[in-house]
């Protein structure tokens, strides 16, 4: 029996891209799919010629086509999107994108990955993307502390890989916009791919990441006042498609300047999370960034106390850093202490070398110990926020 040219192409246009997350059909990649007795030709159309994912993409497109009855041999060629094509596809992900304005963005042009402007396309400042809206069930967690090296951005990937190992949809913005590292940590392979004026976010252990890092050489400073930091972190919202994540964590520079108020201005639903260490002295630091956040009427959720102990190999736990910071603070803010996660040097060395410890040691203590912070954060629910210019009349 011959296989049915339409079966074929709906089991086709049902498989996900694991790039963008949405099928063929809805990003219109399957461009021709022709039977030809039990064999069948399929071609399939990418924005680019580096387009990531693609030998997980094969495999679910032969998978889906062999599924079909009468199909015993699938040949798939990948090629390049036409111009038209291109537009078409920014179009699309533009409409599902913002959650005001007409779904243009824009220039029709694409420009293939690789380092360049952060401001390559401007969306309409009153657009904002639709996971930002007050219906959207996305929660924007900020990952904050007073002060640097207590291991805030170790703390955030971890704790993005650990959730979506428990099955969310993650993103993770490195708003660190002087000090990146996250690219590096995360262990992503390749930069944001360019669509027209969209910026298709990396992707690497289940969550999607957009960082300076990725626009600039790592040796390069970033010399910028407030308003042109504001601005990149608003394109790196409107710009991006982040599709409907479940959580989007923010990796937030040390202190209370200016990244606290851009992001209490354009995630006004945003919940923080305060990073310490045991000594009195960080959790003191840790506490302005939380009153901070407060004045900000940003929802502080809870507490992480980072490098807690030493275990020896003898068993024994060596509090380095002295002990009681965290409980303290967790208390004196009146919110939990989500977690202790001890200090490993297995950590700092995948911090380094592009291997966090939650996707390589995921059963290790501290691989625990960030899966139990990530089931403790998600059964907190969303924030209420009670804001004046929210209420209805």
């Amino acid at each position: 029996m011959a296989a049915d040219q339409s079966q074929i192409e709906a089991a086709l246009n049902a498989v996900e891209d694991p790039e963008l997350g949405l099928t063929l059909g809805d990003l219109g990649l399957l461009r021709t799919v022709r039977p030809r007795r039990r064999r069948v030709l399929v071609e399939v159309a990418l924005p680019v010629a580096a387009w990531p994912g693609t030998d997980e993409l094969a495999e679910e497109i032969h998978r889906a086509a062999l599924g079909v009855p009468g199909v015993e041999e699938v040949e798939l060629e990948f090629v390049v999107m036409t111009d038209e094509e291109r537009t078409g596809l920014r179009h699309r992900l533009r409409a599902g994108m913002l959650g005001d304005g007409d779904g243009d963005g824009g220039g029709d042009g694409a420009g293939e990955h690789g380092h360049g402007h952060a401001g390559h396309g401007h969306a309409t400042a009153a657009a904002m993307p639709a996971f930002l809206g007050p219906d959207a069930k996305t929660r924007v967690i900020g990952v904050s502390s007073g002060k640097g090296g207590v291991g805030k951005s170790t703390v955030t990937v971890n704790l993005a890989i650990a959730l979506a190992q428990a099955g969310h949809r993650v993103g993770l913005l490195d708003a660190d916009v002087y000090g990146f590292s996250v690219p590096k940590m995360l262990g992503t392979d390749h930069d944001p791919i360019i669509i027209g004026d969209i910026v298709i976010p990396t992707s690497a252990h289940g969550v999607r990441c957009l960082s300076m890092g990725y626009f600039v050489p790592d040796d390069q400073p970033v010399i910028w006042r407030g308003p042109m930091l504001h601005k990149a972190i608003q394109q790196f919202l409107t710009d991006a498609y982040w599709g409907e994540p479940d959580f989007v964590l923010v990796d937030m520079p040390p202190g209370t300047g200016d990244v606290a108020l851009t992001l209490a201005e354009v995630m006004p639903r945003a919940e923080i999370v305060v990073v310490t260490t045991p000594q009195p002295a960080a959790q003191r630091v840790a506490q302005r960034s939380a009153f901070a956040a407060r004045r900000l009427k940003l929802s502080v959720r809870g507490v992480i106390e980072n490098m807690s102990w030493f275990t020896g190999d003898d068993g024994t736990r060596y509090e380095l850093f002295g002990a009681g910071g965290g409980e303290t603070l967790a208390a004196d803010l009146g919110v939990p202490l989500l977690g202790q996660v001890p200090l490993v040097n297995a950590v700092r060395l995948g911090g380094d070398e592009g291997h966090p410890v939650m996707a390589d040691d995921p059963e290790s203590e501290t691989g625990r110990t960030f899966r139990a912070i990530a089931e403790k954060l998600a059964a907190l629910g969303p924030a209420r926020v009670y804001r004046r210019e929210l209420s209805l009349r």
